[in-house]
């Protein structure tokens, strides 16, 4: 297989709460034959909040981060929704408003940078199943996971809007229904577990301004994964991943049941199906333990 090559934006989340996923999505790669070039000099997205701070200074901001992926001529690979939710609406909207690109850009000349539009954006799952494939998946499996019943949690950022994030990747995801997760799970020998809220907000974006709500969400998530027998929850999101693995004891006491369930950042759950090492994929990192012998 030809080396695959994209500029890696990480955020914040996989570098400082959740070094797990930094470390897996590194592992996946070597074994997928990827090489990621990490843009050390990105900075936030502004994690969904900034915008209704400051609308202008979230779009500068992000077109810099997408502008560090064109100087490399890559592909902008993400590894958190929200990062790929930011970057895709800032690149959407400067893509079709050519006044408020040259206004970006201004900004963006103080620095020596330039916003050009030539980088797709794109998540690191959908990169996977466009770019690698997940007949090629299938064949490197070498631990399959057909002794684990694991329930997709997708969350809502990398789904919907689904106008937007369409123009992302090459198979369109229905927000409704959406399979990418699934097919990744049974491309990995796992069986998948449906449920209702598998494709609901996690509530890590309302846990400021209504505490009680997300830790309903959180635990109707949770709940809805046991309550179909799975053995583990997986996401593609590090908010999502917090929410579920570290909010259990809110969460129980806000759907009035005791919820817990292991969760697997997607590239964990990828890598111990292709044989990676359970430390380099952080295993130990969770609150969590989870059961994968």
């Amino acid at each position: 297989m030809s080396k695959l090559r994209y500029a890696l934006f990480t955020g914040c989340t996989a570098k400082q709460s959740t070094p797990e996923q930094y470390m897996s999505t590194y592992a996946v790669a070597e074994k997928l034959g990827i090489e990621l070039v990490e843009l050390t000099e990105a900075s936030c997205c502004g994690a969904s909040h900034l915008q209704d701070y400051d609308d202008f200074l979230s779009l500068v901001l992000n077109a810099r981060n997408i502008a560090y992926a064109e100087k490399h001529d890559l592909t902008m690979v993400t590894i958190c929704n929200t990062c790929q939710l930011n970057t895709a609406m800032t690149k959407h909207r400067l893509d079709n408003n050519e006044d408020l690109k040259a206004r970006v850009n201004e900004k963006l000349e103080e620095v020596g940078l330039v916003y050009a539009g030539t980088s797709k954006i794109t998540h690191f799952l959908y990169a996977i199943i466009d770019d690698i494939g997940l007949d090629k998946v299938k064949e490197m499996v070498v631990t399959p996971l057909s002794q684990f019943n694991i329930a997709p949690f997708y969350g809502c950022h990398n789904i919907r809007p689904s106008e937007l994030q369409n123009e992302s990747h090459d198979s369109p995801e229905n927000p409704y229904n959406p399979t990418s997760l699934d097919d990744l799970i049974i491309a990995c020998g796992g069986a998948t577990v449906d449920y209702e809220a598998k494709n609901k907000c996690c509530g890590f974006h309302v846990e400021l301004q209504a505490p009680k709500t997300a830790s309903i969400l959180t635990g109707n998530a949770i709940a809805g994964a046991m309550d179909g027998n799975a053995d583990w929850m997986v996401t593609p999101c590090p908010l999502c991943h917090l929410k579920l693995d570290t909010q259990t004891g809110h969460a129980s006491h806000a759907i009035g049941r005791e919820v817990a369930l292991p969760v697997l950042h997607m590239q964990q759950m990828l890598g111990l199906a292709l044989g990676c090492d359970a430390d380099a994929l952080g295993m130990k990192h969770h609150l969590t333990k989870v059961n994968f012998v």
